[in-house]
C-alpha cells in the first residue's frame, strides 16, 4: 500500500484473480477511480484496491496502462490522474505451429553437401524476445534410411534442409526417387525437457543430376566451319552459376570456350598432327566466387583426316650387299612415314619401284614388298664388275599423296680374306705404373686382301686373353688400319706387375662360308709394369665434422687416418701426420685446419672442415626503432605492436613468448596478447591513464636450448596526439 502516484507492476500471465496494490487515500479525498485498459481482467475497488479479477493474456496485451484518479464525496478529483501500468510477462504457453501441414521439395543427383534446396517454417505466439518463441528445427524420422548415415540435414536455425555428404554421394533416383522427413520444431531453443514440439512431413523427391560430363567428344581436324562451332552443353543443378574452363596441362592457348549456358565452343580450327586430344574440365562457380559442382571432365579427340604426304625418313637411303647375295635376300628397307594418324588408312603407306638405273645386267634386279619397304634381289644377279652400284626411285603412296624416295645399292666385294698381323709377337712392353690413361703404348698392324675402305677389310682390333679387367683398349685408324694399344684403367704395380696379351683381329663384315680366322689373325705381346713410389692416400678426400661455438680449448675433435699403398708404415713418413692423427685440438678460432704426410720423395694432403654449430647464447630483446605511444585520451581498444629479435641460430625459426611482469600495477594497468611467432600487442586495460611516460615490464623467452628470456621495461608514451595521430 501507499500514496497515489505513477507506478509499474509486472504480472504473469494466467493465475485468476490477484490484488495488485493497495491506494492510501489524503483527506478530503475518500474513493478511487480507474479508467483506461482494463479489458474487463482489471480493476479497482473505492477504497483503492487495484486487483485483477481474471487472468492477464500476454498475447492479447503485454501492457495495460490505466490512469489513476482520488475523488472527494462529490466526485471531484483531488489527485490525479497518475499512470498505472501493468506489464504482462509471457509464459511459455503456445507450441509452434509449421505454416504447412506437407512440405514438398526436389533435389537433384550430387547436389552439393550443404547446399539447401527448400525449407520448412514455423511461427511460436510467445513473446519473440524470450526463449518461448526461440524455435529449433530438427529430422525425427527419415523414410527409408538405407545407410547408417542420414542423407539429409536441417539447419536447425533457419529450417533450410540439404543434402548431408553422405547425402551428395549416394542419392540416386534409380534406387530409391521418394524420401519422407517427419522434421520437428521445438521452441525454448530446444534446451529444456518441457518444450512443446510440433511436426511436419516433408516429401523430397530424388531427380536425376543434370550436373553429368558429356561423351567423348570427336571433332574433325581442320575444319572449315565458321567458329566458334558448339560442340557439347552442360548444365549445373543449381540456377544462376557461371561456367569456366580450367586446363589439366597448361597449353599456351586452350581453343576451347564455355557461355554463361553451359555451351562448349571449339573456338578454331584443331590439327591433330600439333595435337591429337585435349582435356579440360568445366567449373561452376557461384556469384562469390566459390566452386558450386565437382570440376566435370571434358575428353576431346581429334579426328584425323588424310592431309600429309609421305615422307622418306632419310633424304638418300644407301644399302651395301655382297655380290655373292642370293636370290630372295633381304637386302635392305625403305623407311618412309606418314603424319596422319598411325594404324588408319590415312597413314597406310605403299612402295613400289619405279626406276633402276643402269638396268644392266637386267631392269628387275630388285624387288620391294608393297607394305613393308623391304628390298629383296631377284635372284643371283650382282657381279661388281658389272656395275658397282645401282640407283633406284621408289614411289611411296597412301590414299591421296605420293612421294619419290632415292635408294643407293652399293655392290661390295664379299669377304673372303682374313687380316693377317705383319708380327705374330709384338715382344715385351715396359711402362710405369703412374702412366696417365689414355698413353699409347705399343702401334700393331694387320693388313686385309679385300676391297679397301669396305666391312669386308676394315680391321676390329680386341684384346682376346691376359686382360680379364679391360685395362688396355685398342683403336683402329680406319684408313691405315693401324692398331693403337692404349692404357684404359688407370696401372697397379702391386696389383699386376705383368700382363701375357693375345690380340686378335677381326672383320665387320662376316667371312664368307668356308673361310674361317686362323693363327695369322693373332699376335701377342708382354706388358711389364714398373713400381712408382706412390704418395700416402687418406681414408677419405674430406674430413668434415661439427662443434658448438662454446667447445673448450684442446678438445679432441677428429681423427685422420692415411695409408701406404706401397705397404709402407705412414708413421716414420712424417712427425707431423702423426701428431696430427693422434690429436687434432682447437687452439684457434675457427677451429678449421689442414693436416699433411711428406717427405724428401712425396706428400700428401687433405682437407678438414669444421662446422660451428650456434648455441643460444644470446637473449631475446626487442627489435623496434621507434616508441610505442596512444594518443591522450585513451578511448578504448587501442594497441600497439611490439617485436622481438634473437642473435641466435635456431634450428627452424625464433619462436618468442611474450609475458608481463607479475606485479599487480602492471596487470592491472595493461595486457599483452601473442600476434605470431615474432610479434605481440601490447594494450592497455583501461582509459584513465596520465599524460606521461610508463615503463612496462615485459618477459620475451626464446626457443632456444636451453630457452633464455630477458626482463625489459618498454617505455610507452601517453601523449597529445597531432591530427595525423603522432605525438606532438
Amino acid at each position: 500500500s501507499g500514496p497515489l502516484k505513477d507506478m509499474n507492476f509486472s504480472f504473469p500471465e494466467g493465475g485468476g484473480v490477484r490484488f495488485v496494490y493497495q491506494f492510501t487515500s489524503e483527506p478530503p479525498a475518500v474513493s478511487f477511480r480507474a479508467t483506461g485498459e482494463k479489458d474487463g481482467v482489471i480493476d479497482i475497488l473505492p477504497t483503492g484496491v487495484l486487483y485483477l479479477n481474471g487472468s492477464l493474456d500476454w498475447e492479447t496485451r503485454a501492457a495495460h496502462r490505466l490512469q489513476v484518479e482520488s475523488l472527494d464525496e462529490e466526485g471531484n478529483i483531488v489527485k490525479g490522474p497518475y499512470t498505472v501500468t501493468i506489464y504482462v510477462e509471457d509464459i511459455n504457453d503456445n507450441p509452434p505451429e509449421f505454416d504447412q501441414i506437407k512440405y514438398t521439395g526436389v533435389v537433384r543427383q550430387n547436389s552439393r553437401p550443404g547446399k539447401p534446396f527448400m525449407r520448412v517454417h514455423a511461427t511460436d505466439r510467445d513473446d519473440p524476445t524470450t526463449p518461448h518463441a526461440q524455435l529449433t528445427y530438427s529430422i525425427l524420422h527419415h523414410f527409408p534410411n538405407p545407410y547408417t548415415e542420414m542423407l539429409f540435414q536441417i539447419n536447425n536455425i533457419t529450417g533450410e534442409i540439404s543434402p548431408s555428404r553422405a547425402g551428395s554421394y549416394y542419392l540416386d533416383p534409380q534406387k530409391q526417387d521418394t524420401f519422407t522427413l517427419v522434421v520437428t520444431v521445438k521452441d525454448m531453443a530446444g534446451m529444456t525437457m518441457n518444450a512443446f514440439t510440433s511436426s511436419a512431413d516433408v516429401i523430397i523427391t530424388v531427380k536425376e543430376s543434370l550436373w553429368k560430363a558429356p561423351s567423348t567428344i570427336y571433332i574433325q581436324e581442320n575444319s572449315t566451319q565458321v567458329h566458334p562451332v558448339n560442340i557439347s552443353q552442360v548444365r549445373s543443378n543449381e540456377p544462376d552459376v557461371i561456367y569456366d574452363l580450367f586446363e589439366k596441362e597448361k597449353l599456351p592457348r586452350l581453343p576451347f570456350s564455355v557461355d554463361q549456358n553451359g555451351v562448349i565452343y571449339v573456338t578454331e580450327p584443331l590439327d591433330r598432327e600439333e595435337k591429337d586430344a585435349y582435356i579440360f574440365f568445366v567449373i561452376t562457380k557461384d556469384k562469390a566466387g566459390e566452386l558450386v559442382d565437382k570440376p566435370l571432365q571434358i575428353h576431346v579427340i581429334v579426328k584425323d583426316i588424310n592431309d600429309n604426304p609421305p615422307v622418306c625418313q632419310q633424304a638418300l637411303t644407301v644399302i651395301e650387299v655382297q655380290e655373292n647375295e642370293g636370290g630372295g635376300s633381304n637386302i635392305g628397307t625403305l623407311f618412309a612415314m606418314d603424319m596422319d594418324e598411325q594404324d588408319t588408312l590415312n597413314s597406310r603407306l605403299q612402295f613400289k619401284i619405279r626406276s633402276q638405273v643402269p638396268a644392266v645386267p637386267a631392269s628387275n634386279l630388285f624387288f620391294i614388298q608393297q607394305n613393308t619397304g623391304i628390298l629383296q634381289l631377284t635372284s643371283r644377279s650382282l657381279n661388281k664388275r658389272i656395275a658397282s652400284n645401282y640407283s633406284l626411285e621408289v614411289l611411296v603412296t597412301d590414299a591421296a599423296f605420293q612421294t619419290i624416295c632415292d635408294v643407293q645399292i652399293y655392290v661390295i666385294d664379299i669377304n673372303d680374306q682374313i687380316p693377317i698381323f705383319e708380327k705374330s709377337d709384338y715382344h715385351n712392353v715396359t711402362v710405369a705404373e703412374s702412366l696417365p690413361v689414355g698413353t699409347v703404348i705399343l702401334e700393331i698392324q694387320a693388313t686385309d686382301g679385300d676391297e679397301p675402305a669396305t666391312g669386308s677389310s676394315n680391321i676390329i682390333y680386341q684384346v682376346k686373353e691376359g686382360d680379364p679387367n679391360n685395362t688396355f683398349t685398342i683403336e683402329t685408324d680406319p684408313e691405315t688400319n693401324r692398331g693403337f694399344v692404349k692404357i684404359k684403367k688407370a696401372l697397379d704395380f702391386e696389383a699386376a706387375p705383368v700382363y701375357n696379351l693375345v690380340i686378335n683381329a677381326t672383320n665387320p663384315e662376316p667371312l664368307v662360308p668356308g673361310v674361317q680366322y686362323n693363327s695369322s689373325s693373332l699376335t701377342l705381346f708382354k706388358v711389364f709394369v714398373t713400381n712408382v713410389d706412390e704418395s700416402p692416400v687418406f681414408h677419405k678426400t674430406v674430413y668434415r665434422g661439427e662443434v658448438p661455438e662454446d667447445i673448450p680449448v684442446n678438445t679432441l675433435v677428429m681423427t685422420v687416418e692415411a695409408y701406404d699403398p706401397e705397404g709402407s708404415t705412414v708413421q716414420r713418413k712424417h712427425a707431423q701426420y702423426l701428431a696430427c692423427r693422434q690429436r687434432l685440438f682447437t687452439k684457434v678460432s675457427p677451429p678449421s685446419r689442414r693436416c699433411r704426410c711428406d717427405n724428401a720423395a712425396q706428400k700428401s694432403k687433405t682437407t678438414l672442415i669444421l662446422h660451428l654449430s650456434d648455441v643460444n647464447d644470446n637473449p631475446p630483446l626487442l627489435a623496434m626503432d621507434y616508441l610505442p605511444f596512444f594518443c591522450h585520451p585513451l578511448s578504448g581498444g587501442e594497441r600497439t605492436f611490439i617485436q622481438a629479435a634473437d642473435a641466435d641460430e635456431q634450428m627452424y625459426f625464433s619462436t618468442f613468448d611474450f609475458s608481463l611482469d607479475d606485479n599487480v600495477n602492471t596487470r592491472n594497468n595493461w595486457e599483452i596478447s601473442k600476434v605470431n611467432a615474432t610479434h605481440a600487442y601490447l594494450s592497455p586495460k583501461h582509459a584513465n591513464f596520465e599524460e606521461k611516460v610508463y615503463n612496462v615490464p615485459i618477459i620475451i623467452k626464446d626457443n632456444g636450448k636451453p630457452p633464455l628470456e630477458r626482463k625489459l621495461n618498454l617505455e610507452v608514451n601517453i601523449c597529445k596526439c597531432s591530427s595525423e595521430k603522432s605525438c606532438f
